[in-house]
């Protein structure tokens, strides 16, 4: 996937940038004599350690989203996104100092009192001001992304027109690929179409183009779908904007165009491999520490549901996984013992899966009167899912993707559901941090098809560190 030439112009800058304040701070901590040279040496070389912030801190604005266009390009946007990497910063060397330094807790406090005014003062002044000045210089040289638009919808006409007068982002639309349409004929603005569906790799290769903008209204979702696969394939920047997937600019930030909403599809097929390895690595480390970590917790967890009501501790269920292989499903009992089949919520579920339910049907299907008291704090909180912790380690489910869903569920799926068994289900995923009972089925099933599509460990990271705020504020539970 060909990276877009003016993130390595920041990267650059941020690393320089970044380079000179921790310098600035260690100038600092010298002053009082602060290093302690036995912990730094026999803990870590002074360089790692500072390769490892500059890493951090980069990940760190890749998060605020530091790295897209349209943030950038607002001023008043990029200054929040920099005092808000600032003070995230802040959390991770706060301690490091006071670990790996003899200076005084009020030393310290002065030592990061230093670094946050410096921080804040260089990065605003470059990043805010100078950078951005040199960005809108060179967009239109080195820096100008060629876009194809696939489809030639209203939305595409409207974007080709916009950027014919004011192109801040730096975009040069080259052409239309259109099925409808005579290869040659005009859309707007000399604009042409260049190809049918099958010309796209011979246009991709004869004009150089950056990257691919699908806007297409006429198509479903499995079709719209096939679509993004096929564009996919020539290993370009694939974007797309469709109101098919409007819940995903809704619940996460995505680049825009001219006030278009575009949403990224990631094309690292290459590197696909070696992120499931590392994926399952992380899992088994992350599932097995926390275990041991949390272990009194499981205990006393697994007492409350014993003495609460009659029944055993731990409830299993059959769920679909990864290829359709059926799985054994484990949580903490939330429930009283009922020997019947709960038809109820299945006729719920299924409804709400066709978009027919009552008002219950429009959000995830809620509990009812057979939840016990300390259930209800467990779902809350959603410590009743600790046990799956089990399933991530037999390598049934991974932490972050899509829910499993049960059998008779998959069953009712459309083809182009199914997409969400073609990965390991996970225990956390998009649409649990975004919205989790708030969104409609289609729009959980968009956000999940949206992780599979740009999944990553920095999104499995992302995405768990947002799991923790909503487990203790206990967001959307129930």
């Amino acid at each position: 996937m060909k990276i877009p030439k003016y993130k390595y112009l920041f990267i650059i800058s941020d690393i320089s940038i970044i380079s000179s304040v921790y310098l600035f701070t260690i100038l600092a901590i010298r002053e009082f004599d602060g290093f302690n040279i036995a912990v730094i040496k026999t803990a870590i070389s002074p360089i790692i350690l500072a390769s490892g912030l500059i890493l951090i801190e980069l990940l760190i604005f890749s998060y605020n989203n530091l790295y897209k266009l349209s943030l950038v390009l607002v001023k008043s946007a990029h200054l929040t996104a920099i005092m808000k990497s600032m003070l995230f910063t802040i959390v991770i060397i706060f301690p490091s100092f006071l670990l790996l330094t003899n200076l005084t807790f009020q030393e310290n406090i002065l030592v990061v009192i230093y670094f946050a005014v410096c921080y804040t003062f260089i990065l605003s002044l470059l990043r805010v001001a100078l950078l951005r000045w040199l960005y809108m210089l060179l967009k239109n040289t080195g820096l100008r992304r060629k876009v194809l638009i696939v489809g030639d919808g209203k939305p595409g006409r409207m974007l080709a027109a916009k950027l014919a007068f004011e192109n801040p982002e730096g975009i040069n639309i080259i052409g239309f690929i259109d099925e409808s349409k005579e290869i040659g004929e005009e859309i707007i603005n000399g604009k042409k179409v260049l190809g049918k569906y099958a010309d796209i790799n011979t246009v991709v290769k004869h004009f150089g183009i950056d990257e691919i903008l699908i806007v297409d209204e006429t198509r479903d979702y499995e079709q719209l779908l096939e679509l993004v696969d096929y564009c996919r394939e020539t290993k370009l920047t694939v974007k797309i904007t469709s109101e098919l997937f409007k819940i995903i600019p809704q619940k996460l930030y995505t680049e825009k165009y001219e006030n278009l909403p575009v949403i990224e599809i990631s094309s690292s097929y290459n590197y696909f491999w070696i992120s499931l390895k590392i994926k399952r690595i992380f899992d088994i480390l992350v599932a097995v520490s926390v275990f041991i970590l949390f272990a009194p917790l499981f205990v006393l967890i697994a007492l409350l549901v014993k003495v609460s009501s009659k029944g055993p501790v731990f409830f299993s269920q059959v769920r679909v996984g990864k290829g359709g292989r059926l799985f054994k499903f484990y949580k903490f009992r939330t429930m009283l013992v009922m020997n019947e089949e709960d038809t109820n919520r299945k006729e719920k579920m299924l409804k709400f899966m066709k978009g027919s339910g009552s008002a219950d049907g429009e959000t995830k299907v809620k509990s009812d009167w057979r939840i016990t008291k300390i259930g209800k704090i467990l779902r809350k909180t959603s410590l009743d899912e600790l046990p799956q912790l089990f399933n991530v380690i037999k390598g049934d489910m991974s932490l972050v993707g899509p829910r499993p869903c049960m059998l008779y569920e998959y069953d009712n799926y459309d083809n182009w559901q199914k997409r969400r068994v073609n990965v390991i289900p996970g225990c956390t995923g998009v649409w649990q941090v975004t919205g989790r009972s708030s969104v409609s089925f289609k729009d959980s099933i968009v956000l999940d098809l949206y992780y599979i599509n740009n999944m990553s460990p920095w999104m499995d990271l992302q995405l768990m560190l947002k799991t923790i705020p909503v487990i203790i504020f206990g967001k959307g539970g129930g």
